[in-house]
């Protein structure tokens, strides 16, 4: 099974990267942009109202087209065939350009056939 070329789109995935400053505050500074394809859609649904609920309007859904593998290692890694190694808190430009910082960030990732994700709002 495929998916429609039509509904494909290109995004953009920013690795999270976490830092600190000179007075010992931490903050996440993103990574250089990696081109990806994917289905993207509105949450909704009984379990994503359940979920999430006054934060559903914020949830965006992605299905990443390709073959991906889990990467082993301290934290939960998806690597895309050709495109990014996706973990959740990473950065995804849905509606900004690529130079910019991200608009969402990865909350969940579920490994069925395809790579799919759920975006929340930043």
């Amino acid at each position: 099974m495929r998916l429609r070329r039509n509904r494909l789109r290109q995004f953009h995935h920013r690795e999270a990267i976490p830092r600190k400053d000179s007075e010992g505050s931490s903050f996440i500074d993103y990574g250089s942009a990696v081109a990806f394809m994917a289905e993207e859609w509105a949450a909704g649904g009984k379990l994503q109202v359940e979920l999430y609920g006054q934060r559903l309007p914020n949830i965006r859904n992605l299905r990443i087209d390709g073959r991906y593998s889990e990467q082993p290692g301290k934290k939960l890694q998806y690597a895309v065939e050709g495109g990014p190694v996706i973990s959740p808190g990473d950065g995804i430009c849905l509606y900004v350009s690529a130079d910019s910082a991200p608009d969402y960030k990865v909350v969940a990732i579920y490994p069925y056939n395809y790579l799919t994700l759920e975006c929340e709002r930043l």
